[in-house]
């Protein structure tokens, strides 16, 4: 009995431990930049609600197009006259007095009906224009979901940047904390010979230290870095996301970008502005259809069932049945129809005015990313040049120091320098990134 209990813990022990390792394996991902991108597409609310919106304008175009279908409906009908309405009748119709009037009912008790109508439209100039303007929404949807899927790669790739920028800080610092020390260890071994000051030492000290300060610093914004990666991407920020991938993967190089006279229709933004006109268009259309007259089928049968017995009422029924046509012709409206056609044409203008502008704006944002772009990456490799220059300062400012013919104020000063020079150039090289990113989005590149 004893065994079987220890069987029995022993296996939900490892049951509920599968569980847990498989939950923990949920909440831990391993993603590069195009995984990222990939998961953010799937999981970041934005889209998710753009693609409600694709699904949206669909059913929307089903109704549009059911308006063109017969519409069928059914009645039913049961009335019970507690009192049965009273007429009066001349009473010389029933040999009486003439000048007298007979009261008379009309009618039995209980009355019910059963009937069924169907209408069909034949031609309608709304209808029609409707579905053109349905279908146009339906597109207008559609570069509303492929701008929210650019917009999230654009905020996805600048998040994961960022991380792989702060990656690369805490690399040099590393290796700047890791050379400090043996220099302090150096230094204060001289100065135990005597052949160094204490100051030495010192000054030497407060930069360890505050490189040390920085690092912890980056390490934070590091972690808060991967958190606003997993919110851009939709994910649960309790997730664990590790990056693979580094800096050096990146390619910053001079792109070969050319802007030509057609550049901006690569944009969505400006399709975007485009379909806004064409549905401008439509609705113009759409009101200069009302002065056209419409027609519709009609038809209608129904049964009649009428008795003072309710237990006799449906024993025999009075069946009608017709159809016909109905014309409906527009003939005055107190002018409502011709101001309904000039604010439609003045609406029409106006998003015509606001696509030339998203042109312009549009070009305008190609060269001035295009310029961006390329005085960073001057910047950067200036910037990279710095760098080089404040190593090989400080290797030779050690060297002198060690040998006797420099002193700890040109090494701690070398020291410092290489420590500006580090972050001059992490900002250079975030900045060429970001700059990367929207020349990218500038020119039409993210899709």
């Amino acid at each position: 009995m004893k065994i079987t209990k220890l069987l029995f813990t022993a296996f939900l022990s490892l049951t509920f431990g599968s569980l847990m390792a498989q939950t923990d394996t949920a909440k831990t991902h391993n993603f590069n930049l195009e995984e990222c991108i990939n998961y953010a597409y799937e999981h970041q609310t934005s889209l998710l609600n753009a693609t409600l919106d694709q699904k949206i304008a669909n059913a929307k175009v089903k109704e549009t197009i059911g308006i063109g279908l017969p519409q069928i409906s059914g009645s039913a009908d049961l009335k019970d006259f507690l009192k049965v309405p009273t007429s009066l009748i001349p009473a010389e119709f029933f040999g009486g007095k003439p000048g007298e009037y007979q009261s008379v009912q009309f009618g039995v008790k209980y009355n019910s009906s059963l009937g069924l109508a169907v209408n069909q439209l034949i031609f309608n100039g709304s209808y029609i224009v409707g579905l053109q303007a349905s279908k146009t929404y339906k597109e207008l949807s559609q570069r509303a979901y492929s701008r929210s899927k650019i917009e999230t790669n654009v905020a996805v790739t600048k998040a994961f940047y960022m991380v792989l920028v702060n990656d690369k800080q805490i690399e040099l610092l590393d290796a700047n904390i890791a050379q400090l020390q043996d220099q302090l260890k150096q230094t204060n071994a001289l100065y135990k010979n005597g052949f160094a000051e204490k100051i030495d030492a010192d000054r030497l000290s407060v930069i360890y230290n505050n490189l040390v300060t920085e690092k912890q610093n980056i390490l934070r914004s590091l972690e808060l870095g991967n958190t606003m990666l997993k919110f851009q991407m939709g994910m649960p920020v309790d997730y664990q996301l590790n990056l693979s991938g580094s800096i050096n993967d990146v390619k910053l190089d001079k792109m070969s970008l050319v802007m030509d006279s057609t550049s901006y229709r690569k944009r969505i933004e400006y399709a975007l502005s485009e379909t806004q006109v064409k549905l401008n268009e439509l609705d113009l259309k759409r009101y200069k259809s009302e002065y056209l007259p419409s027609l519709s089928a009609f038809g209608s049968t129904s049964l009649q069932y009428q008795n003072n017995s309710f237990s006799d009422l449906y024993k025999r029924s009075f069946p009608t049945t017709l159809i016909g046509l109905q014309l409906n012709v527009p003939i005055f409206s107190g002018f409502q129809r011709s101001n309904k056609i000039k604010q439609a044409e003045f609406t029409v203008r106006k998003s015509q005015n606001d696509l030339f502008q998203a042109k312009n704006s549009i070009n305008f944002d190609i060269k001035n990313s295009i310029t961006q772009y390329t005085n960073s990456l001057t910047s950067l490799e200036n910037q990279q040049r710095n760098l080089d220059l404040a190593n090989e300062v400080l290797r030779v400012s050690k060297i002198k120091y060690e040998q006797g013919v420099g002193s700890s104020l040109e090494v701690t000063q070398a020291q410092t320098s290489l420590k500006e020079s580090q972050n001059n150039y992490i900002n250079a090289l975030y900045d060429a990134l970001i700059s990367k990113v929207d020349t990218e989005r500038a020119t039409g590149l993210i899709k």
